[in-house]
């Protein structure tokens, strides 16, 4: 059993999957935030740590004096926090983020004599959202092996993965400027499309709206320009994991794709989860990964990770239409699936966005791609689930999707369990799809 919190040593191992809280929400084994998760976003636009249904703000605890000696005197701290992102306070060293994280679990613990302090400083945590990092640089990766296959069964039937796919993680530069939080309003875009494909084009609406299911996470430690990130040290340079909708217009994107790839069929709007859970919350659930067979061509020395870990997260998608909210009918489940099928690792994807000197800097985002498994009911887009259409799915309120309607609410929510551990979960990533200006 864990010791109870004393006043002499006021660190605790969040990790320990024995440690409760006094907080009452974090006991409840269905949240998503117990006291091994505590993951950082910004609440009112102030940099928070998540416990169960609360949130403390980190400047106010700051301010009241909460914090123990070692944590109040790093230096700057008090400006780090002030800041309405979490880019400064993430740069923090490794072990100095261990220390907090360690720190704040003693204040949340089950007989913590903060108790009576903390208490009276808690939020209300569950609607009051931002973007949790300033984010310079988006980039989009294609890591899937089940998701390329698929899609490139529908486009190249004859040879559905191109040569390069498993040698490298392919990925293509989104937009930074059109990530918005979960809750944000979703406008179908307007843009060109084809009839047949080799047009001509006309330009409106866009019908084949779609979501896809991602992983994306944030750097926390970048590097200089003309520098890399070694492969051993990747994982290292990740500070937390959030989940991604990578809203796209599946019409756009097949008259334009050719021959540089995605462009105004993905960068109208990524939706992300706005609580950041860090990979130390993250690696009792690191599995071995991923899965090679015989006939996979040998990884690169700079791509070869010893421990080559993926993270257990299982991932689902909801749809709810406009007429399942006003009658309460519950949101239909389209998918399920499992973060540790994907190819390409968090720690492979951005070894290799670094390795041509490309400078990676604190707050950018990289999202792994749809998230797709073997089964058909673990496809992570509409595209694969209805494959291109042909196989029409059902709400809950009897009607058929091949692609989303207006109205239509896509939830995503991301979770890891495993024997004799409590749930870590990342909340949920919701958005409704609005008519067309």
């Amino acid at each position: 059993m864990s010791s109870l919190p004393t006043a002499k040593d006021p660190f605790i191992d969040p990790c320990d999957p024995e440690l409760r809280s006094w907080v009452a929400s974090a006991r409840d084994a269905s949240n998503d935030f117990p006291i091994q998760n505590l993951p950082y976003g910004l609440l009112n636009g102030c940099v928070a740590v998540r416990i169960g249904d609360s949130a403390l703000v980190l400047e106010e605890a700051l301010e009241q004096g909460v914090f123990c000696a070692e944590i109040a005197e790093i230096p700057d701290l008090d400006s780090m926090l002030s800041l309405a992102c979490l880019n400064a306070f993430a740069e923090l060293p490794n072990q100095t983020l261990t220390r907090i994280r360690m720190h704040l679990a003693w204040l949340f613990a089950e007989g913590s004599p903060a108790r009576k302090q903390i208490e009276p400083l808690l939020h209300d945590a569950v609607n009051t959202y931002d973007v949790p990092f300033y984010v310079g640089d988006y980039t989009d990766f294609y890591a899937s092996l089940h998701h390329a296959t698929n899609v490139g069964s529908m486009f190249r039937p004859t040879n559905p993965l191109l040569p390069n796919w498993k040698h490298l993680p392919i990925g293509y530069h989104g937009r930074a400027s059109s990530i918005i939080v979960s809750g944000s309003e979703v406008r179908r875009p307007h843009g060109q499309t084809v009839s047949n494909d080799d047009g001509p084009p006309s330009f409106g609406a866009v019908k084949l709206m779609d979501y896809e299911l991602e992983v994306g996470f944030f750097v926390g430690k970048g590097n200089e320009l003309g520098s890399t990130i070694p492969i051993t040290q990747a994982w290292s340079h990740i500070f937390g994991f959030v989940l991604v909708n990578d809203w796209s217009a599946r019409d756009i994107q097949k008259w334009e794709y050719q021959p540089l790839g995605p462009f105004l069929a993905k960068n109208f709007a990524t939706s992300v989860s706005p609580w950041v859970v860090t990979r130390e919350a993250l690696e009792p659930f690191c599995v071995q990964g991923p899965p090679r067979s015989a006939d996979d061509p040998q990884t690169l020395p700079y791509l070869t990770d010893p421990q080559g870990m993926n993270i257990d997260i299982t991932l689902e998608v909801f749809i709810s239409s406009a007429i399942m909210r006003e009658k309460n009918i519950e949101p239909t489940l389209i998918s399920r699936g499992s973060f540790k099928d994907m190819f390409w690792t968090p720690a492979q994807m951005l070894a290799h966005h670094a390795s041509n000197g490309c400078n990676m800097q604190v707050g950018d985002l990289l999202a792994s791609g749809t998230v797709s498994s073997t089964t058909k009911d673990s496809r992570g887009c509409l595209l694969e689930r209805t494959w291109r259409g042909s196989e029409p799915i059902t709400l809950g309120d009897g009607t058929e999707r091949k692609f989303l309607n207006d109205g239509d609410e896509v939830i995503m929510r991301g979770f890891c369990t495993k024997p004799g551990y409590p749930r870590i979960g990342f909340g949920e990533c919701r958005g409704i799809v609005l008519p067309a200006r």
